[in-house]
């Protein structure tokens, strides 16, 4: 009856969790993000601490630092990045355009049996498909910067996000305090352990990702621009970004860096194979130098089960269930863990009755 109770209790409140979550998803992203840049901070307030400075005043610096340097960045990339955006999307056509010719072309038998006969004839239909497509989503972005709702996020983002983060982080200590003394007594041992392992989990993988995403938007970008490819710095800065997927964003990266160098430098394969190169050399560093050192193998996040986290939540909660899915995938799956170890450790598995097992067990260390 114990664990009946228990079970609808958490089942409960997952129920509620959840609902609200979906009823207030438009209006929690300062504050998901607020909590999301406390829990990355935190042990840097916490180094400082033992340097002899206060909290408040650690937190300070902190979260000014990290402002200063978030608003130089965008006042310096975000220009170039929307500027390259827009001249991606009006060479589209034209890039499809090429890219369609080329595998017409006869004389490239390779590459029609590469992509196939029907995307190598469907050169007029698709092209003007594009077109369209990017007219449309050049419409979109436009509508969408000048419209209200727009506004009122980057009010939010850049006024509310800031001061959550400075409550959140000065306050971190206790709250875990709080949050602590609430777990009831008898299952604490247990909770704080699991927390210790969901902690370790997310940590090692936002952490050591994050990092792996700077180092690799970095390289790709320099290695981009450095072959004189249209867009690298775009192209280079998303492939790095979308690495926090594992494995999405250098294969994302090489297949739009490709097509842009093949409609750019095409008859010269030169330039296109130092391109090809650097992503897969970005693969290599990513999957053999990069995880192994800054993530490791041991966090429990497996990249399938992260990649349908992404999708899940993102679809049902928008742009916040992005922001989301990583710290509760990680907490599920340390939750999924524990119980499959209790399962595997309980009479139902082994067979065994409860208090024959504890007689066994007792006989055992009474023999030894």
């Amino acid at each position: 009856m114990d664990f009946r109770r228990q079970m609808t209790f958490w089942v409960a409140a997952l129920v509620v969790f959840v609902a609200v979550l979906w009823l207030l998803h438009d209006i929690l992203l300062p504050f998901v993000v607020g909590m999301a840049i406390a829990y990355l901070l935190d042990p840097l307030a916490k180094r400082l601490q033992k340097l002899g400075i206060g909290r408040i005043t650690a937190t300070l610096i902190i979260v000014a630092s990290f402002l200063l340097v978030f608003v130089v960045l965008i006042l310096l990339i975000v220009p170039v990045l929307a500027g390259q955006l827009w001249a991606l999307i009006g060479k589209l056509p034209e890039y499809v355009t090429r890219l369609q010719a080329m595998m017409a072309d006869p004389s490239q038998p390779w590459l029609r049996k590469i992509v196939g006969e029907g995307l190598a004839e469907a050169n007029s239909s698709v092209g003007n498909l594009v077109a369209q497509g990017a007219g449309w989503i050049t419409t979109f972005l436009k509508s969408l910067w000048s419209g209200g709702q727009a506004l009122v996020s980057i009010f939010s983002l850049v006024i509310v996000t800031p001061v959550v983060a400075f409550y959140l982080l000065y306050d971190w200590d206790h709250m875990i305090k709080t949050v602590d003394h609430w777990v009831p007594v008898h299952h604490r041992d247990t909770v704080r352990a699991l927390a210790r392992e969901i902690d370790v989990a997310l940590s090692g993988f936002v952490r050591g990702q994050s990092a792996v995403c700077l180092i690799l938007g970095v390289y790709y970008t320099i290695g981009l621009t450095v072959t004189g490819l249209n867009f690298g710095l775009l192209i280079g800065m998303a492939s790095g970004l979308l690495t926090f997927i594992p494995y999405v964003g250098s294969m994302t990266g090489l297949v739009i860096g490709a097509s842009v160098a093949l409609a750019q430098f095409w008859p010269n394969a030169t330039p296109v194979l130092v391109v090809v190169g650097v992503f897969l050399v970005g693969q290599f560093l990513e999957g053999y130098v990069l995880s192994p050192r800054l993530v490791g193998r041991s966090i429990g996040l497996h990249p399938v089960w992260l990649i349908f986290a992404l999708f899940a939540f993102g679809y049902l909660f928008g742009f916040v269930g992005l922001l989301i899915a990583v710290p509760l995938s990680a907490a599920l799956g340390v939750l999924a863990r524990f119980a499959l170890r209790q399962y595997l450790a309980s009479p139902f598995y082994s067979g065994i009755p409860e208090a024959d097992a504890d007689d066994g067990a007792a006989r055992g260390r009474k023999h030894s």
